[in-house]
């Protein structure tokens, strides 16, 4: 690899609106993160311990959080100007390399609530597959940053969108959970109130 290729100012002017939207958007929905845990921390609708609530929370919920952070730090890393093949490559390498360690976090918590809720497929797909892919896209696309300018920026701005698409599915199906939630335990709860009367009966 060149020094001169290393050092070689990227031409991120092409994709500063691109940037400015993803960055907007993931910035904004990252709003709707905050009221979905604000909800969770209802405790008539999460039955269970304060441990699994817990659980259920870093799990399923700050990970959508962390991956729109993760679309409004790369919009914003790829909008400061004069950027060369280097340092770009250094900051989404590094961004990636965090990425990834977190999905295996997040795996090992899925892991850990199993005795409480078993993910579905879907779960595993948007909650690890998905996010790990994002994040391998970003460390490919900067080790290929210098070589190959035009693919690695493609790559960055592909797995960008893939972590506010995460975000944006994840965000909404924990509320669509939390809504159903709310209704199905009072009726548990009365369900259960009624046998224990008739049990003492």
């Amino acid at each position: 690899m060149s020094t001169p290729a290393l050092h070689a100012v990227l031409p991120l002017a092409e994709w500063s609106n691109f940037y400015v939207l993803i960055g907007t958007t993931a910035g904004a929905l990252t709003g709707l993160t905050f009221v979905v845990i604000t909800i969770s921390g209802d405790r008539g609708m999460a039955p269970g311990s304060a441990a699994t609530r817990l659980t259920g929370l870093r799990a399923f919920i700050t990970p959508t959080a962390v991956h729109f952070g993760s679309a409004l730090w790369v919009s914003a890393l790829l909008c400061i100007p004069g950027h060369t093949a280097l340092s770009a490559a250094l900051c989404i390498g590094a961004t990636s390399i965090v990425g990834i360690v977190y999905s295996v976090r997040v795996l090992c918590l899925m892991a850990a609530i199993r005795a409480e809720y078993r993910p579905f497929a879907a779960d595993w797909i948007w909650n690890v597959v998905l996010p790990v892919l994002a994040y391998l896209t970003l460390l490919a696309a900067a080790l290929v940053m210098a070589p190959h300018p035009p693919l690695s920026l493609d790559m960055t701005a592909f797995a960008a969108l893939l972590l506010l698409t995460i975000g944006i599915h994840n965000a909404w199906d924990v509320v669509v959970w939390f809504t159903t939630e709310r209704h199905a335990h009072p009726d548990r709860e009365r369900h259960r109130r009624a046998n224990r009367e008739s049990g003492e009966r």
